[in-house]
Parts: structure tokens; C-alpha cells; sequence
């Protein structure tokens, strides 16, 4: 079936990271959702954004929570230097609320690192949250991270400690930061073995979910609906994380200087993986979302659709993607539209109410709390993303999946939502 498809067309292919922006290279190289999407962030785990999330909070519904993760990969065992957030970093969670595109209401977190007794180190850090709107910068919470998940001996009772990182936040709403279990969920590895994909009853992919077993540093929000008085009830979001223009490494250390740059974005799941070239990813992640315009024809006409229309004879449509420029840049009319501007944005209507038998496959089954609405914990993106790019809002109804439709841990009834991180003790991986 392959032998007939040009060198150009599987480079493509594996550039852009398959028809559900999933490839893996093993243990902590992977990209999925947004696990090192980008040949610079690769280089840069502590600032590469993994996924964003923002739902209706299901036990307060007049609330909205907003969740990113960082640092793809993470083995609870990496010691004796665990992960932590950066120092030298800004991480934003921002929000539109009138449907222009532009911030109106930013959550930045910062962070500081401790040294702590023996090799241990310290991965409890104390940071601050800032609120950012109308020009005026707020602290509106600050806290300590939980120190990670290193096992029985350094950190017993692990969720007691954990839920110690939730802090108020001034104004209302509450805010963690802190190392969690990664949620998103993906046969990765059979996906990045030429989009290997299961389709009906087949079974091309393996089923098996690679995130199992690793971790990611999650930092959130959760606020009430009330207070962002959102035009016509619908939100836009997005995360991004800012360094200083200028790093200068000695050895006896490295400062950082000059004026802030964005470094890494994320709004939707798949986005930079499954439309952007590899040449323009770098680029991609540099730029406002507001300036998606300049990107419309890898919407349009997707090189994914066509690939894998090549691989597998699906007859995806490959031209004239007009349901994927809604889903992404635009909102889908009567769900969370927000008007014709180009914005690659997570729009999110607040006025539906919160779902009490979520359907993993959001929209496309008629759950409408689900992605591309906003997006939940518990939503299969990867499902969902290889039955939208087949061609779904077409009318092309392919029943495509990897075989994997959870997340390996159950999920916790309150904020933050996502599981604690397995014990590095445990050594789950291995199991």
C-alpha cells in the first residue's frame, strides 16, 4: 500500500506529526496533543505548553476552569533534578471575552525555586498569580506548589499534600499550580508508525495509551462566570509562556535579560502538529492568535486529509475545509461563534449547561459541552481530531479512533480535576 507513496508526501507525513498531530520517539520525546510540537520548544521542556483545557466546572458550574499543562513526559523517578516550572518564565492563561481576539483578562503565574536538605532538592515553589486587565496588573493569589510525587518516605500522603496548593483567589475563584498526572490519553506510538489508526472493527493501532505511567506541571485557574461578563456568553482562551529575549549562559550560571517574548502557544489540541508546516512551526508559536489569517490555507486545504487519503483510501474531503476554519478560527455558528475574524482560539459557550453523562466524543455526538466547544479533561481529542479531519462536519461519517478512549487514572471530583502524579517510588511503567 505504501510503496506508491513519494519520499516528499512521508516526509510531510511525519512532519506534521499524522492526521492526529501525534508522534513519538519513545519515553519522554513524544508529541501528542502539544508534547513537542515545534523544533525550538523541543528544546525547551519547561516552557513547551502540552495541552489547555477550559470547561464549566461540573461540581460549581457558575464557575469556569481553565487548566495548561507543561513539560511533556514527565517519569516520576527523574531524580535527583525533578521537574519544576521555570523560574526565568511567565505562564499565562488568557482570556477573550467580547470576541475581538484580543486579551481582556490574563492569569500570569510565576515562579521561584528552593533549594531543599540533601540530593532531594526542593520541588515545592512558591509562586504568585497576577491578574492582568484594562492595563492594571493585580496580585490576585499567592502559594506553594505540592513538592512532586517522589514516593512513600519523601512525601507521604501525597494527597493531603496536594490539596494544600489550592489557594483563593482575590475577587473570587480559587488557582493551583503543581505537578499532576498527564490526562491527555493516545496510542502515540502505533499513530506515529504511518498513522495507524483504527477504523470500524479494524485494528491498525495498538490501543495502548503511551502518557500512562508519566506526569506534566499543570497550572490553573478557576473563576466565576460572572465575572467576565462575557459577550454573548461564549469565551476565548488560550495559554502561552513568555522568556526574556536575551540568556546568557557562564559557568556560574545563566541570567536572562531584556524584554519579554512568547515563546509557546496553545489554544486548541493538535493545531501547530496537524495544520502548521514544519518550517512555520517556530513562527507559529511566536505569534498572537489573532494573526492565524496568515495561516487560513493550511486550514483550507489540509495536507493530512491528503495523506492519509494516500495511506488509507479514505476519501477524505482535501480541499475547501470550511468546517475546519469554523471549528478552529471562527467558533461553529449557534455553538461559540465569535464572529468572522481569524483567531485560533478554545471558544467555549457559557451558557450550556454543564453535561451529567459527558460523551468523550463531545460535539460530534451531540454533546455539546464538549470539544470543540471549550474542552474537557475527559474529551478524546485524538478520536474526535481523526473523525473531523476525515471529513465529519462533511458529511464523510468515518469511524476512525486509536483505540484509546481514557485516561489511565480517574479523574477527582474537585479543582484542579486532573489526578495526582503516580509515585516515582511505584515505578508504574514498569508494570
Amino acid at each position: 500500500m505504501h510503496r506508491g507513496i513519494t519520499a516528499l508526501v512521508i516526509v510531510g507525513l511525519l512532519a506534521a506529526a499524522a492526521v492526529v498531530g501525534a508522534t513519538t520517539l519513545g519515553p519522554g520525546n513524544g508529541t501528542a496533543s502539544s508534547h513537542r510540537e515545534a523544533p525550538l520548544i523541543a528544546e525547551d521542556p519547561s516552557a513547551d505548553l502540552t495541552d489547555l483545557y477550559a470547561f464549566r466546572s461540573p461540581d460549581k458550574p457558575n464557575t469556569v476552569t481553565i487548566l495548561a499543562n507543561v513539560i511533556p513526559g514527565e517519569d516520576p523517578a527523574a531524580g535527583p533534578n525533578w521537574y519544576t516550572f521555570s523560574p526565568t518564565a511567565r505562564y499565562n492563561l488568557t482570556i477573550d471575552t467580547n470576541g475581538d481576539a484580543r486579551p481582556n483578562v490574563t492569569y500570569r503565574f510565576q515562579f521561584r525555586t528552593k533549594t531543599g536538605p540533601f540530593f532531594l532538592g526542593d520541588t515545592a515553589q512558591p509562586y504568585t498569580v497576577t491578574r492582568v486587565a484594562g492595563g492594571k496588573e493585580t496580585v490576585v493569589a499567592r502559594g506553594t506548589t505540592p513538592p512532586n510525587n517522589i514516593g512513600p518516605r519523601s512525601t507521604p500522603n501525597y494527597r493531603s499534600l496536594a490539596a494544600k496548593g489550592v489557594v483563593p483567589l482575590a475577587g473570587g475563584g480559587q488557582a493551583f499550580a503543581g505537578q499532576r498526572d498527564d490526562p491527555f490519553f493516545g496510542d502515540v506510538g502505533a499513530i506515529f508508525d504511518l498513522v495507524a489508526i483504527r477504523k470500524g472493527t479494524g485494528n491498525m493501532g495498538g490501543g495502548k495509551d503511551f502518557f500512562a505511567g508519566y506526569g506534566v506541571h499543570t497550572f490553573g485557574v478557576q473563576v466565576p462566570i460572572a465575572s467576565l461578563n462575557a459577550k454573548n456568553g461564549i469565551i476565548g482562551v488560550w495559554s502561552s509562556v513568555d522568556r526574556r529575549k536575551v540568556t546568557t549562559r557562564t559557568s556560574a550560571g545563566a541570567s536572562s535579560k531584556g524584554a519579554w517574548i512568547q515563546v509557546n502557544r496553545l489554544a486548541n489540541p493538535l493545531v501547530n502538529e496537524v495544520v502548521i508546516p514544519t518550517g512555520l512551526k517556530d513562527q507559529w508559536n511566536g505569534l498572537a492568535p489573532w494573526k492565524e489569517g496568515r495561516f487560513r490555507q493550511y486550514y483550507d486545504s489540509p495536507i493530512l486529509a491528503a495523506v492519509i487519503n494516500k495511506l488509507y483510501k479514505l476519501d477524505a474531503p482535501e480541499k475547501d475545509r470550511d468546517d475546519l476554519v469554523a471549528v478552529l478560527l471562527t467558533g461553529v455558528p449557534k455553538l461559540n461563534f465569535t464572529g468572522p475574524r481569524l483567531a485560533e482560539l478554545l471558544r467555549l459557550n457559557l451558557t450550556i449547561p454543564v453535561t451529567q453523562d459527558p460523551n468523550r466524543l463531545g460535539v460530534l455526538a451531540g454533546d455539546n459541552q464538549g470539544w470543540p466547544n471549550g474542552r474537557r479533561l475527559g474529551d478524546d481529542v485524538i478520536d474526535i481530531a481523526e473523525q473531523a479531519v476525515g471529513g465529519f462536519l462533511k458529511g464523510t461519517k468515518l469511524p476512525l479512533g486509536d483505540g484509546v478512549n481514557a485516561d489511565d487514572r480517574k479523574l477527582m471530583p474537585s479543582f484542579p480535576y486532573i489526578a495526582d502524579p503516580q509515585s516515582g517510588f511505584d515505578d508504574t511503567k514498569g508494570k
